[in-house]
């Protein structure tokens, strides 16, 4: 039997980053096995639709490199594959239910449905649909029934789960769950306006696209009996099912936006490289084996099970992922400079610079290793693109009376050092700190305040040598004439 399986996301916001690792479970899961992995939209709830979500998921995905084989954008057999565009499939699909009797139309008014909740809570019963006193089909007999719905009278048509027995089914990740009926209510399938529930929709939509495994997330699991229950109704086989770990803050509560971002399009926005987020979600919850964590995309398909997910939720660690995506980062200077500089020139261009390619590049590769993210460089490294903002802390930890005396010694040393680069630019350093028994290391800051502002850099001696000789002497001398005006006790 060849795999099919699906993402199945509903356009209710931004693609959350654990739906992106849902997808990305599936996708490895059918190119592992040469199956096919469906895009379907799950929009049968209106009122909860944010416009622009759908295009939001389907940008994403393509970002992540997990490219659907049939959606609504590549079409396929199966479709349509938005649910809106399925409804009167659904309606086809009750009414089949209702001819088996494996579900029963139901008139309760929300007043009527609300007043029986008030009533079980009162008798410490857990919320649970009626069949027997309520108005339905059964209390109300199939005359008056008729009459009502000839009369246009609102009905919902629910599912009627067997009062005795069990529903079993084996989870890829879990094992064997054993639910009893009685605790499973008698879920509404269609709506009194004539739309699907998320229930009736998801599971006519995974049968008829003959799909063979529901891998999705954990919030799912209380749903599953109800759709083993529906697939029995219809006399239809049920997939194999596999439900994903949670995501957890550090806390190890469920990763929530008040602990960090959680849509993928934040990250994006970040400068995250898609490689690296693919391998960072892509370990969360799954665990090849030995002790490698850098994976390429074919990689992790070749690699893939279902056997090796935890049970366990996996911790969302954004050190992890900062860790991961400096070392792409890493990777692409070696591989691609100038897909860098093309995507780091606006970034920069944001803040009113245009250096040329030739520059952006070089600064690339002298900041890369102190940095995450490449759009980290345009903030860490802003004293390479214009002129720097004293740290006044720093300025004081450093500054005596003799500092001016000095920068002017090694400008006179910068003036004279040819060719200017950083081994020149080292050596006469190293001979003025033999000779005049300054510490090197001190002679670097005393340059980096003057010539950066800041207390942190990549070597002094490849920045000068990158600024040129032309700029490092201007910036001494503003930092001198600067100076002159913060210096401690003026």
């Amino acid at each position: 039997m060849s795999v099919r399986v699906r993402f199945a996301p509903s356009p209710t916001g931004y693609l959350h980053i654990g739906g992106l690792r849902t997808a990305l479970y599936n996708f490895l899961f059918a190119r592992h096995h040469g199956g096919r992995f469906v895009l379907r939209i799950e929009d049968t709830d209106r009122t909860r639709y944010v416009p622009g979500s759908v295009e939001d998921i389907m940008e994403s995905l393509r970002w992540a490199g997990i490219e659907p084989d049939e959606s609504p954008l590549h079409g396929g057999e199966f479709g349509p594959y938005v649910q809106s565009e399925r409804t009167e499939i659904y309606r086809q699909h009750a009414q089949q239910l209702l001819e088996r009797q494996t579900a029963y139309y139901a008139f309760d008014t929300p007043e009527e449905l609300e007043r029986m909740r008030e009533r079980q809570q009162a008798a410490g019963i857990a919320p649970h649909y009626d069949r027997s006193s309520m108005r339905n089909q059964f209390t109300l007999g199939p005359d008056e029934t008729r009459r009502l719905l000839a009369a246009g009278e609102p009905a919902t048509i629910r599912l009627k789960v067997p009062l005795h027995g069990e529903v079993k089914f084996d989870d890829r990740i879990r094992g064997t769950i054993v639910v009893p009926c009685k605790d499973i209510d008698d879920q509404v399938l269609l709506k009194s306006d004539g739309y699907p529930t998320y229930h009736l929709a998801n599971v006519v939509d995974d049968h008829l696209m003959g799909i063979t495994h529901v891998i999705r997330g954990e919030e799912w699991l209380p749903s599953t009996p109800k759709h083993i229950l529906l697939y029995q109704a219809f006399g239809w086989e049920p997939p194999e099912f596999a439900h994903l770990p949670l995501l957890l803050n550090p806390d190890r509560s469920k990763l929530s936006k008040r602990h960090g971002d959680v849509a993928v399009r934040d990250y994006i926005a970040k400068g995250y490289f898609p490689e690296a987020v693919v391998n960072f979600i892509a370990l969360l919850g799954w665990n090849p084996s030995g002790d490698r964590e850098l994976y390429t995309m074919e990689e992790l398909i070749a690699a893939f099970s279902l056997e090796r997910v935890n049970k366990a939720g996996a911790v969302f660690d954004l050190a992890k992922l900062d860790w991961m995506n400096a070392q792409y980062l890493k990777q692409r200077v070696e591989r691609d400079l100038p897909g860098l500089v093309a995507q780091l020139r606006p970034v920069l261009a944001q803040r009113g610079w245009n250096p040329d390619d030739e520059y952006i590049g070089r600064v690339i590769v002298l900041l890369h290793e102190r940095v995450h993210r490449l759009p980290e460089i345009a903030e860490f490294g802003a004293y390479m693109f214009t002129l720097p903002d004293y740290d006044e802390e720093f300025f004081r930890s450093v500054w005596d009376d003799s500092v001016p005396v000095t920068l002017e010694q090694l400008k006179s040393l910068i003036e004279a050092t040819e060719p200017f680069t950083a081994s020149a630019l080292h050596e006469q350093m190293n001979r003025y700190s033999r000779e005049r028994n300054i510490p090197f290391r001190q002679i670097g800051t005393l340059l980096r305040l003057a010539i950066t502002g800041k207390r942190v850099g990549a070597g002094m001696m490849d920045t000068m040598a990158l600024l040129g000789k032309a700029e490092v002497l201007r910036r001494i001398e503003l930092f001198l004439a600067w100076s002159t005006r913060h210096a401690p006790g003026d």
